[in-house]
């Protein structure tokens, strides 16, 4: 029997017999972890409230072994709150929504449990608190957040240079297969032809130049997000629940 204890946030909940869960949870040092919480569904629960999803915790786990995944579920048996984002994004739907679908884009980033996924952790992290004060406006937090986990996993997209051959950009066409903009000599079937400020955009929130993407009109705002979501879903091979409400 060993005790572990780590920091995450909540990325979901799942009912267990009558009164427990488990809960999901990307933490700094282990990675996504499953963990079974007993008795948090009681009102009398002391913890319970803090094991919501969007909630940063410091957590405490009991697990068989020397590992803390391994062959059976750890238990969480102790939490402390850090930082209760969910307080500052539940009471707004666009913000709500979009912070759904960065829960869900980590946990699907993050296939394989107890393998640590540090960059993944502070991304996320970095994009709640920054949706949860209302810094920016959530769509662009959103996307800044996928284009960004999407780079942490290799799979950065070129939103000026020529993703095949390099060629100096700025390049007029787009290709999700390809990798981002493409030349005229490398384009492919199902290339399209974005806004210069659609592509501006998106580099922006790549690169974290808040100032240009704050300043964007809707119109590329909703261009650059249609691009954000056909990339992320060609990489992840198949979309992601969440993000329909998002674009609703």
């Amino acid at each position: 029997m060993s005790l572990f204890r780590d920091d995450g946030v909540v990325l979901r909940t799942q009912k267990l017999g009558e009164a427990d869960r488990i809960i999901t949870l990307l933490t700094r040092n282990h990675g996504r972890v499953r963990a079974v919480a007993r008795g948090v569904r009681r009102t009398k629960s002391k913890f319970g409230a803090r094991l919501e999803p969007f909630s940063h915790v410091d957590v405490q786990f009991f697990a068989r072994g020397s590992e803390l995944v391994g062959r059976g579920l750890p238990l969480c048996t102790q939490s402390e709150t850090i930082a209760p984002y969910g307080g500052g994004i539940v009471a707004d739907y666009t913000r709500y929504t979009a912070g759904t679908a960065m829960l869900e884009t980590a946990e699907r980033f993050t296939d394989h449990e107890g393998e640590p996924a540090v960059q993944q952790y502070l991304l996320l992290v970095g994009a709640l608190r920054t949706l949860a004060r209302g810094e920016h406006e959530p769509h662009l937090v959103l996307d800044a957040f996928l284009l960004r986990s999407l780079a942490v996993n290799g799979y950065a997209p070129s939103f000026s240079d020529c993703a095949k051959c390099g060629m100096p950009g700025p390049n007029r066409f787009f290709s999700v297969a390809a990798g981002g903009s493409v030349c005229v000599d490398c384009r492919v079937p199902g290339s399209v032809v974005p806004s210069a400020q659609a592509l501006e955009l998106l580099g922006a929130l790549l690169t974290g130049d808040w100032a240009t993407a704050d300043a964007c009109e809707p119109r590329h705002v909703r261009e650059g997000s249609g691009l954000v979501s056909a990339y992320l879903h060609w990489h992840l091979e198949r979309g992601l629940r969440s993000l329909r409400y998002v674009e609703k």
